[in-house]
C-alpha cells in the first residue's frame, strides 16, 4: 500500500529540509513524497532538488504560480497516486521515524477510510520543547458542531475518498481544511480510527497584530462551512473550543513545568 505525502511549499527554504528528512527517514519506505511549490524566490526549490536521488524515483515536484495553500493542496492530491494520501507543511516534520508505519499498519486492515492522532507545536527556537499537545483522542463527529476536528495534519485518508467527495474548496480563506473534514466526516460519515501517537512536530510563530482578525475569519469560515452542509450551529457553540484550547495549553505548561522538576 503506498502513502503519498503531499507538502506545498512557498519560500520554505529555512523549514523544508527538515519537512522531507522526516520522509525520508521513516521506517515505511512505500512512500510517495510529492512538492507542490508556489514559485519559491529564495532555495526552496534547490533544497527539494537536492533530495531528489535519496528517494529512488519517490519524490515528485512542481513549482508554479498557485492560489494559495489549498489551491496547492488540491494539486498535491491531483498529482498523488498512493492509496493512502496526507498532508506534512513544510514547516513541520514527523515526530518519530514510525508514524507512516503505524498508519499503513491501520489503513491496511481494511474497514478504514482515514486516520488521525495527535500533533504538538514547538517554537522556532526550540524545537525539544512543547508549547502546546493537540490530542485527537476525544473527538466524535458531533463535536464539528462546536469547531472542533482532529489534528489536520494527522490526517492520513484514502485518495478514493477525496475523488469521490472532492479536496479542498478553495473559497475558504482560512478553514478550508475544517470544511473539507466536515464534509467527509460529518456528512459523508466516512470510517475513521484514533491513532493514540504524536503524529508530527508543528513550528508556531509568535504573538501577532493579525490573530484578532484570524480568528474572526475563522468564526466566519466555519459558520459558512456549517451552513453550507447544512449542520447547525452558531457563534456561541463554536466559542466553545476556545476554553478548551486554553486548557490544553495550561496542562500542556503543568506537565512541562512538572516534568522539569522530577528530573
Amino acid at each position: 500500500m503506498k502513502i503519498s505525502v503531499i507538502t506545498a511549499t512557498f519560500n520554505s527554504g529555512k523549514t523544508v529540509r527538515d519537512t522531507i528528512e522526516s520522509v525520508l527517514h521513516q521506517t515505511y519506505k512505500d512512500v510517495e513524497c510529492i512538492i507542490v511549490d508556489g514559485m519559491s524566490k529564495d532555495n526552496t526549490m534547490e533544497v527539494v532538488r537536492s533530495y531528489e536521488s535519496l528517494f529512488c524515483g519517490r519524490m515528485r515536484y512542481v513549482s508554479e504560480p498557485d492560489k494559495g495553500i489549498y489551491d496547492a493542496m488540491n494539486k498535491g492530491i491531483a498529482m498523488a497516486t498512493g492509496d493512502v494520501v496526507g498532508i506534512l507543511n513544510s514547516d513541520d516534520f514527523y515526530t518519530s521515524p514510525d508514524v507512516l508505519e503505524q498508519v499503513a499498519k491501520v489503513m491496511a486492515g481494511g474497514g478504514i477510510d482515514a486516520v488521525y492522532g495527535d500533533v504538538h507545536y514547538v517554537h522556532d527556537e526550540h524545537l525539544d520543547k512543547c508549547v502546546r499537545y493537540y490530542t485527537s483522542r476525544p473527538f466524535h463527529r458531533r463535536w464539528m458542531r462546536f469547531g472542533f476536528m482532529p489534528a489536520h495534519p494527522s490526517f492520513y485518508c484514502r485518495r478514493s475518498v477525496y475523488e469521490q467527495y472532492g479536496a479542498f474548496n478553495l473559497s475558504y480563506k482560512v478553514a478550508a481544511d475544517f470544511e473539507n473534514l466536515l464534509r467527509l466526516i460529518f456528512v459523508h460519515r466516512i470510517r475513521t480510527h484514533y491513532i493514540a501517537k504524536d503524529f508530527v512536530t508543528m513550528r508556531t510563530g509568535g504573538a501577532s497584530s493579525s490573530v484578532l482578525r484570524s480568528h474572526k475569519q475563522i468564526m466566519r469560515d466555519h459558520l459558512r462551512a456549517l451552513r453550507q452542509n447544512q449542520v447547525y450551529s452558531n457563534p456561541l457553540m463554536l466559542g466553545l473550543r476556545y476554553p478548551y484550547k486554553l486548557c490544553e495549553i495550561a496542562l500542556t505548561k503543568f506537565d512541562s513545568t512538572l516534568g522539569h522538576r522530577l528530573k
